[in-house]
């Protein structure tokens, strides 16, 4: 399997080093006991799961049972145990089946050299661009595909995705004419895709950050002709003030969050906030700490991701805005595995 390559921004998006650097090293040679307990445990529950998957009559129910049981691990066990934990995960002969999957193994190589790229939505999707990488996976890699695809977090990102187009064919509802989006860390914008507005030329530009030339490159295919504007552009310049980008009605970050520490996070908020229109909205997104796709995605997915509760979005909302200016709120999706914060600028 290959390592992952640095992340294309440089400084803000972590990494599963990120994450394994920051556990408490010396929890670990403090609580040698528990990690014994955690080895074993994780043993029986991959043993159990490689048993389960040879049987390719119950490819849900191994899964499924991975999924529940890996999850409990990982709320039960200390963050310095479960990351010793993730490498034996990752090594252990049941990750060849789970790898035939064509959505786990876009996300544990990393083509594209950093987690949650557009092309790994594209499998959430079950967009028609992946569809040639799906036919062309082992029938067993095809039953893990029909469940993860399906799994909680995958339904709160199409739920996500459909959410966003939503609102900005609200936003444009509102305003006649020329109403300005802005989409940051877009990747190939498939909420475009589901909005009227977009397709009735209602809106005045929708523009499209995203760091990564691939994705610029699909958007700008993609959405010719129409009011997208597709931008190369990263984080760490919007925080540099790199970009002239102007005032927006609506600005939102869907996916980006869940990268960002919360320094990072609060400074990007600002400046979101300072490039809206009177009226405007900023809507960021982040996984909910308690999603039950945790274990997996940090370990055969090696997806690791800042996950944040309720809390979380109020203290970002809180350290970032002047009450007296913005109207601000935090609610869950339908799922309750992501959370939403949105600030309303009177």
């Amino acid at each position: 399997m290959n390592q992952q390559r640095a992340p294309i921004d440089g400084e803000t998006l972590i990494t599963p080093e990120l994450i394994a650097a920051s556990a408490d090293a010396s929890g670990v040679a403090g609580n040698r006991e528990s990690l014994v307990d955690a080895e074993a445990a994780l043993a029986l529950a991959l043993g159990v799961t490689l048993d389960r998957l040879k049987n390719e009559g119950h490819v849900d129910q191994a899964v499924d049972y991975l999924f529940r049981t890996l999850h409990e691990m990982r709320a039960r066990f200390s963050q310095s145990v479960w990351q010793q934990l993730v490498p034996l995960a990752q090594n252990h002969s049941v990750s060849a089946y789970l790898q035939q999957d064509p959505f786990t193994n876009w996300s544990f190589e990393k083509p594209r050299g950093y987690s949650g790229d557009a092309k790994l939505l594209d499998f959430i999707y079950g967009h028609p661009s992946v569809a040639p990488l799906v036919a062309a996976a082992t029938p067993l890699g095809r039953a893990i595909y029909d469940y993860t695809s399906y799994a909680p977090a995958a339904v709160a990102v199409r739920e996500r995705r459909d959410l966003l187009a939503q609102y900005v064919d609200r936003v444009a509802s509102k305003r006649e004419g020329g109403t300005e989006i802005l989409a940051i860390a877009g990747g190939h914008l498939r909420e475009g895709e589901r909005s009227a507005a977009l397709q009735e030329r209602r809106l005045g530009r929708w523009v499209a950050l995203d760091q990564d030339p691939l994705s610029v490159g699909s958007m700008v295919r993609d959405y010719a002709g129409t009011a997208v504007e597709a931008v190369n552009g990263s984080v760490k310049g919007l925080l540099g003030g790199a970009y002239r980008l102007g005032h927006f009605d609506f600005i939102y970050a869907a996916g980006l969050y869940d990268y960002l520490p919360q320094a990072a996070a609060v400074r990007l908020t600002q400046i979101c906030l300072n490039m809206l229109k009177p009226g405007g909205l900023f809507l960021f997104a982040n996984f909910n700490n308690d999603i039950s796709d945790d274990g997996y995605m940090e370990s055969f997915m090696n997806w690791p991701l800042l996950l944040r509760s309720e809390k979380d979005m109020w203290d970002i909302i809180n350290a970032s805005i002047d009450a007296n200016v913005y109207e601000p709120n935090v609610f869950f999706g339908e799922n309750r595995n992501i959370i939403y914060g949105t600030c309303h600028k009177r």
